[in-house]
């Protein structure tokens, strides 16, 4: 897909990647970038249109997508992490929390939208994901559990949208540096990277986007995930909660 010329929405603009994508998106001659969020008046980055939405809120992502119905390129970039466990959290709150929006708020949006890509010859949707999607952690629980899940949304939406010539790309990374990841002291990639990414995927017609080593390696580990991701996850458990 050409991003020079398009109309592009993106969730979570307010700051770190969404900001990041909303900037790189103007780079490279984007006619128009909305940059949703909650609270409009926090979307700052000069260029983009600021639009008030929480993507939890299925009315209001209808409304939005019928207002803003000139938009070729979808990016799903809104997201949370509660950094929660399974069994150890106080309840299920943290969970419902991320599914809502990691995944039921992505496939909300992509639902409202196609039509719209639909009538503009296509276009494309970019959903943000995360090596998470890849394999299971009890340092993130429920957050990996909603982008795994987003991550097969992402695989099916791609087939059902394939005849209506909807470009479906998902991107896969390990710790950006925003404010999701401040308090982790950890090799992190820059958004502006991960953007500048995800953008030459975008308009190289790419599915999928894999932003650093530790990701590109993950993913060619799935075949043996118990020999080569699992028992570094089972340690650094163990480490953190020993007595």
């Amino acid at each position: 897909m050409k991003i020079d010329g398009s109309v592009a929405l993106v969730t979570g603009a307010n700051r770190g990647l969404g900001r990041a994508f909303a900037r790189e998106l103007l780079a490279r001659g984007a006619a128009k970038v909305y940059g949703a969020a909650r609270d409009p008046s926090t979307v700052t980055e000069p260029g983009v249109e600021p639009v008030a939405l929480d993507i939890t809120d299925a009315a209001k992502v209808e409304e939005v997508a019928g207002r803003y119905a000139d938009v070729d390129l979808l990016v799903n970039n809104a997201g949370v992490s509660k950094y929660s466990q399974f069994i150890g959290a106080p309840d299920l709150s943290a969970a419902r929390q991320e599914m809502e929006t990691n995944y039921f708020g992505t496939l909300g949006m992509c639902r409202a939208f196609a039509p719209g890509l639909k009538a503009n010859g296509g276009g494309a949707i970019v959903n943000m994901l995360s090596v998470a999607s890849f394999y299971g952690s009890p340092f993130l629980s429920s957050y990996a559990a909603s982008k795994s899940a987003e991550w097969s949304l992402t695989n099916s939406i791609r087939i059902e949208l394939s005849r209506q010539g909807t470009l479906v790309v998902g991107v896969h990374a390990g710790y950006i540096d925003t404010d999701m990841t401040a308090e982790i002291d950890a090799p992190k990639s820059t958004p502006e990277t991960v953007a500048q990414q995800t953008f030459t995927a975008v308009e190289a017609d790419e599915v999928e986007v894999l932003t650093d080593q530790r990701t590109r390696d993950v993913k060619a580990w799935l075949p043996h995930d118990h020999e080569l991701v699992y028992p570094s996850v089972q340690e650094s458990w163990e480490a953190a909660t020993r007595a």
